[in-house]
């Protein structure tokens, strides 16, 4: 079990607009480690293109399923009931699985495929225009970068 007591409110003090971040991160800190069961990669396939590739041997396509709820990406695995098989040796796992991924703001899932065994989920991020850096103009406040003097009315 993992114990870290770390204290974020530095970085609160200083990170504005970051609150989901920094408790994010405190909760996967305070977090126990869960199971690994589907083994999984993350790759950047671009630069605002990702893949996340989970081994699913043994589940076909309407086994799995694949859900993304605002920044939440929650993939499923249920396997069908076996029509009363008698097994020797089960080596192969067919247990029921649900792993979820926290997702940046502006990542959606454009597809997925499964093959060999591998269910491989393409990830894109698109920012919006009106959400991009932006340069802006510094005006001069129309006086020529010299003084403007106020003059008092005489009572």
């Amino acid at each position: 079990m993992r114990t870290f007591d770390f204290d974020f409110a530095p970085l609160y003090r200083s990170a504005i607009g970051f609150d989901r971040m920094m408790d994010l991160v405190q909760s996967t800190l305070q977090s126990e480690p869960s199971d690994n069961y589907p083994p999984y990669n993350i790759e950047k396939t671009g630069e605002d293109a990702y893949r996340i590739t989970l081994a699913v041997a043994g589940f076909g396509l309407n086994e799995l399923t694949l859900t993304q709820q605002q920044n939440t990406l929650l993939v499923g695995g249920q396997k069908a009931s076996e029509n009363g098989a008698e097994y020797l040796h089960q080596g192969i796992a067919a247990r029921a699985f649900e792993r979820r991924f926290s997702l940046a703001d502006f990542v959606k899932v454009t597809g997925a495929q499964l093959e060999n065994g591998l269910l491989s989920i393409d990830l894109v991020r698109e920012v919006p225009e009106e959400m991009k850096p932006r340069r802006i103009a510094i005006g001069t406040g129309g006086t020529g970068g010299k003084p403007k003097a106020i003059e008092q009315k005489a009572a």
